[in-house]
């Protein structure tokens, strides 16, 4: 259970990366406090930031996960992302990595439906499916399917990151839902309103990257390109540069025509292109003798003991940034009690199938009036607009930030179930 004081200890955590990462609180709280104040991150951050430390941390992990070092290539990260949203008909994370695919280097004909895009990406779409709408499905079989799959096979590496990557996005769909981002959802242009160009990344800024666009560069950057010309006296010179930068003017014009077209593609594209078996959906976990369902229990596999080991082992570092965000949205500090967020998370998992030997469930009546527990099982089971209306917080009145919060627990409880049940067929495959 993450509703703890104590940092769990990790071998290959050390001394110096926790000193390092205390270090950087401060000037990291400072940078994400500045980018949400520019305007310069997307609707879902601007929605964390109520709660900054949560979203150092998130943020982190999705950059990480998206455009850091790992075994599938970019393009391929951002359409399993798409495949995942679209299981929930989410129109904003479906746009948000269409722009993404494209923009590094993503075939525009994917975006024309699952069917065109490659065999191996087609192949993950019944643990997409499974992972999405009822987990506690996902079996040693599902994984055996994608890792012998003759020539289209994945590999151990692949398939963790990109389960990953799906339990990222299901479960960040909850929070789109949660907050109604989706109603508000508006398609970027090619020029967005804060004047920052479609090529830049938000989530490169929150993470430190420093190399800016050169139509994000100071003026006395092109002050200083411009004496330098008019120094040059060398009018050959100067004709063949202004004849180059005609040529450049009109090949950015083509560029942009195509651009424009790339983005009507995107705004046109329809989620449910990218999914199969639509009427599969979320069903009540059946506890009943006669059903072969089994309760998965914790005292039998935990994230502790044995997700995070796995995780970290297959896809390096993931498993401590997937543990901090775990642990960040469990000590925010909030009006709400520990036992509260402990209701919530542990009935999160009870709907998905998973149980607690040591909690006593009469805590979740208690504590959760039944409008909250309605709320929190339609964001964390069924968070599609096209069937579930949405459903405000009607139990007590609060500030955002605390609504928010509820719904960051309810996305971190969904991630770590469905991590849980996702490494657990893994873990039954490689000692099969």
């Amino acid at each position: 259970m993450i509703f703890c004081t104590n940092k769990m200890e990790y071998p290959l955590r050390t001394q110096c990366q926790r000193v390092q990462k205390q270090m950087m609180v401060n000037g990291e709280k400072e940078r994400v406090s500045l980018l949400v104040s520019r305007g310069s991150v997307d609707a879902v951050s601007q929605q964390m930031a109520s709660h900054p430390q949560y979203l150092e941390s998130f943020l982190r992990t999705q950059h990480y996960i998206l455009h850091m070092d790992g075994p599938l290539p970019l393009p391929y990260r951002h359409y399993i992302a798409i495949m995942a949203a679209a299981r929930h008909h989410c129109n904003y994370l479906v746009y948000l990595h269409s722009a993404h695919f494209l923009r590094v280097g993503g075939d525009p004909k994917w975006l024309q439906g699952l069917e065109v895009a490659p065999l191996r990406l087609r192949l993950l779409d019944n643990i997409n499916k499974v992972l999405a709408h009822q987990p506690w499905l996902t079996a040693c079989s599902h994984i055996q399917t994608l890792l012998k799959a003759g020539e289209q096979c994945w590999s151990l590496a692949e398939l963790v990151q990109a389960v990953v990557i799906l339990a990222h996005c299901h479960s960040l769909c909850s929070f789109v839902f949660g907050c109604d981002t989706d109603a508000d959802f508006v398609p970027l242009s090619s020029k967005s309103p804060n004047g920052t160009p479609p090529t830049f990344c938000p989530c490169d800024a929150a993470n430190g990257n420093t190399n800016v666009p050169q139509s994000l560069a100071t003026p006395s950057e092109h002050i200083t390109r411009r004496r330098s010309l008019d120094s040059s006296g060398d009018v050959t010179c100067l004709k063949e540069r202004i004849q180059k930068s005609q040529e450049e003017r009109e090949k950015q014009t083509l560029q942009q025509t195509d651009t424009e077209e790339e983005e009507e593609m995107i705004c046109l594209a329809d989620p449910s292109r990218f999914i199969t078996d639509p009427d599969f959906c979320y069903q009540e976990f059946a506890r009943k003798e006669e059903d072969h369902f089994q309760v998965f229990r914790v005292q039998d596999y935990s994230w502790e003991d044995h997700g995070f080991s796995l995780v970290n082992r297959l896809y390096s570092d993931i498993g401590h940034l997937l543990d901090d965000r775990f642990r960040s949205v469990a000590t925010l500090s909030s009006l709400h009690s520990d036992d509260l967020k402990r209701a919530i998370w542990n009935y999160i998992h009870c709907v998905l199938g998973i149980r607690y030997d040591d909690y006593d469930y009469g805590e979740v009546n208690q504590l959760l009036e039944r409008d909250l527990k309605l709320y929190v099982k339609a964001v964390a089971c069924f968070p599609d607009s096209t069937k579930t209306p949405v459903c405000p917080l009607r139990w007590t009145p609060l500030k955002t930030s605390e609504r928010i919060h509820i719904n960051l627990l309810i996305m971190e409880a969904r991630l770590q179930a469905e991590l849980l049940y996702a490494l657990r067929a893994i873990t039954q495959y490689m000692i099969a």
